[in-house]
């Protein structure tokens, strides 16, 4: 009974920081309420309480939640995708837009202007930010320095990838499946163009 009682009591948790995660992310830090995050959940702002001190206990642990989730499933499919570096890295874009425009449209908004958040959160932000970076930027270095992967540098390819990923919610998030892979596909082959490689 103990497990299941906490089995119940993680998934609660989980639906209650994603939630806030896409409310965070559509409306910012100073736009979201307890009551808001309660309001869609439907449940009593109380209920929160139990789960969490404070609305700044809660945005923490959002994006803690959501940043730490997003690069570990990066890692794993770093990890577990072998072959030369245009073959990682095109794994990893894919998956990136892939979970921007399917898993966590609203919540991608919560790292892209750190600044506009109180300082607890900004540093927390920026640091996973760096970690996600280095993601990336672990497997260009790599094609770079292997000689498969031509760059105007480093740091530019970078920020064109990372813009353009982060967009592609607003992109294509209204497309209707089919016309999002494709899309989807489209963007990473344009994305790829920028280390040198083209073709699938």
């Amino acid at each position: 009974m103990g497990e299941r009682v906490a089995r119940k009591r993680d998934r609660r948790i989980q639906e209650i920081l994603s939630v806030a995660a896409a409310l965070f992310g559509e409306r910012g830090y100073d736009g979201v309420s307890l009551d808001d995050i309660a309001e869609r959940l439907d449940v009593t702002k109380g209920s929160l309480y139990y789960y969490f001190a404070s609305k700044d206990e809660l945005v923490t642990a959002a994006i803690e939640a959501l940043g730490n989730d997003w690069i570990a499933r990066l890692e794993r499919l770093l990890a577990d995708t072998g072959g030369p570096a245009g073959r990682r890295l095109r794994a990893l874009v894919r998956e990136q837009v892939t979970v921007a425009v399917r898993d966590h449209p609203a919540a991608l908004r919560l790292f892209l202007a750190p600044d506009e958040w109180p300082d607890r959160q900004r540093e927390r932000i920026k640091d996973l930010r760096r970690r996600h970076d280095r993601v990336f930027r672990s497997v260009v270095r790599e094609g770079v320095e292997s000689g498969e992967f031509t760059v105007t540098g480093e740091d530019t390819v970078l920020l064109c990838m990372h813009a353009a990923m982060t967009q592609a919610p607003t992109w294509y998030g209204t497309l209707r499946p089919r016309a999002r892979d494709r899309a989807i596909a489209e963007l990473v082959d344009t994305l790829m163009r920028l280390v040198g490689q083209s073709g699938g």
